[in-house]
């Protein structure tokens, strides 16, 4: 079976890191991934640079990214506004994000899931050339709230359907959730509204995302969110763990007979590249207030 890996980590990768990485090495680390074959590279959020100046050089990282036919760009909004900005600094795939929990999104995007929905719908209506997809924070646990009702996460999935939003994907934002919740949970969805493709986002609190990975694509999903060296984490989520690295996932998918079309040899040279040039980049002046 061929899987897709999304490698996150030039924007949820850092997000979370206290160091400003330069626009150039995040422009190298771009190239890396391409090199080793990673087809989807989530690069920036256009999201306030006083809450998360990691990000502050969205627009111009969109704009120096190299065009490939082969390799897509993405750009993660949490508003309007963001989309906006997005949309303006030449981005053309773009991922609209709301949260499954109310504390969440209070934190993560200072106002309720109602007003982020109708705000998103809003703008997305505005621009039908812009592939838009979704994903959902706090999917299956939040770190205010506990579990999430499985009604709840519909009712935001429905809403992102209701804007022509398709492609949908779960995060499991704290990395906590039991690989028996989260095959459930998206074993629940999927039967409610089967006419969506779904992927998961998922961190790594108890070395178990490769078992939820394993039962996940078992159950058909062909699509995963990972960064190099297992990076990132939201600021606005208290006890949020690290992305399930990418250079594990690629090699858990080859060794159980599954092809991603990345080289394992690459894909360590960028890991390396990365950890490198987070370890030299300079201190982040982070806002108390976030």
């Amino acid at each position: 079976m061929q899987v897709e890996i999304t490698d996150v980590f030039l924007r949820d990768g850092l997000q979370d890191e206290e160091v400003i990485v330069a626009t150039a090495h995040k422009l190298e680390i771009a190239e890396a991934l391409v090199e080793a074959g990673i087809k989807r590279i989530e690069a920036v959020s256009f999201v306030n640079p006083r809450r998360v100046p990691q990000m502050a050089d969205a627009a111009e990282v969109i704009a120096s990214l190299p065009t490939i036919d082969t390799v897509s760009y993405t750009s993660l909004a949490l508003n309007g506004k963001g989309i906006e900005r997005a949309v303006d600094a030449g981005a053309r795939d773009i991922q609209v994000v709301a949260s499954a929990s109310q504390a969440h999104s209070n934190a993560n995007a200072g106002q309720s899931i109602e007003d982020a929905l109708a705000g998103i719908a809003d703008t997305v209506a505005r621009f039908p050339q812009i592939r838009f997809f979704a994903g959902i924070s706090t999917a299956f646990t939040c770190p205010f709230e506990g579990p999430v009702n499985i009604d709840h996460l519909l009712r935001v999935i429905r809403a992102f359907k209701s804007m022509g939003i398709n492609n949908i994907g779960l995060a499991d934002t704290l990395g906590t959730t039991s690989t028996e919740q989260v095959i459930a949970s998206l074993a629940h969805v999927r039967d409610s509204e089967p006419n969506l493709t779904y992927y998961l986002h998922l961190h790594n609190a108890h070395s178990q995302a490769l078992a939820t990975v394993g039962a996940a694509v078992t159950a058909g999903v062909v699509r995963f969110d990972a960064a190099l060296g297992g990076f990132g984490g939201c600021p606005f989520a208290p006890g949020a763990h690290g992305n399930i690295a990418t250079e594990e996932l690629v090699k858990y998918l080859h060794g159980i007979g599954h092809e991603t079309g990345v080289d394992e040899e690459r894909l360590a040279e960028a890991v390396r590249l990365a950890r490198d040039i987070v370890t030299h980049s300079p201190a982040a002046i982070l806002d108390p207030a976030r």
